[in-house]
């Protein structure tokens, strides 16, 4: 049942840090919080759980609830421009999981390199995705689509580091089967 909690806990932050959204004129690709919501589920629920947690909100957002930025959802999200970056979200909770599990203690460089590959997966995956559905070339699509965000997602990695590390120590010192 707490597994199932945290679960949907993360899943819905994720919804709602999605929502805060700036459109930029030049991308089909709105500056969000997604990301940070993203490397924060990773870090703290690890692989499994923060998969889960962005499986969960992936299929809110498929089956028509407005989770995705600008309150946006159904499988037109997932299949247009943006729909790769939200692939990439649940392949990045899985990576960040898995390397913040290797140690029973998570450092904050840990944690860094863990959040920079997996903001690094993201990125790709949207990028990938942009370029076939807008039909430009990769470097076009990395400029509408990455290179804009990139200095904005260095906070969020380092934010998301430190406060992903406090948050986890705190959650498995109090739960210590959670970590499993």
């Amino acid at each position: 049942m707490k597994d199932m909690t945290a679960i949907a806990m993360f899943a819905a932050l994720t919804a709602v840090l999605s929502q805060i959204a700036v459109p930029l004129p030049f991308s089909p690709v709105p500056v969000t919080l997604q990301t940070f919501a993203v490397v924060f589920t990773g870090i703290v629920l690890g692989s499994r759980k923060g998969t889960g947690a962005l499986i969960v909100y992936t299929l809110m957002g498929l089956f028509g609830l407005p989770v995705f930025s600008q309150a946006k959802s159904g499988l037109s999200v997932l299949v247009g421009p943006t729909g790769g970056y939200l692939f990439g979200f649940i392949i990045a909770a899985f990576l960040i999981g898995k390397i913040v599990e290797r140690s029973a203690q998570v450092t904050y460089f840990r944690a860094l390199v863990a959040l920079v590959i997996g903001v690094t997966v993201i990125y790709a995956a949207g990028v990938i995705q942009l370029k076939f559905v807008m039909n430009v070339t990769f470097p076009e699509a990395f400029a509408m689509g990455a290179a804009p965000y990139l200095p904005l997602e260095v906070v969020k990695v380092l934010v998301g580091a430190y406060l992903g590390c406090a948050v986890r120590r705190a959650v498995l010192k109090a739960l210590p089967e959670f970590g499993a």
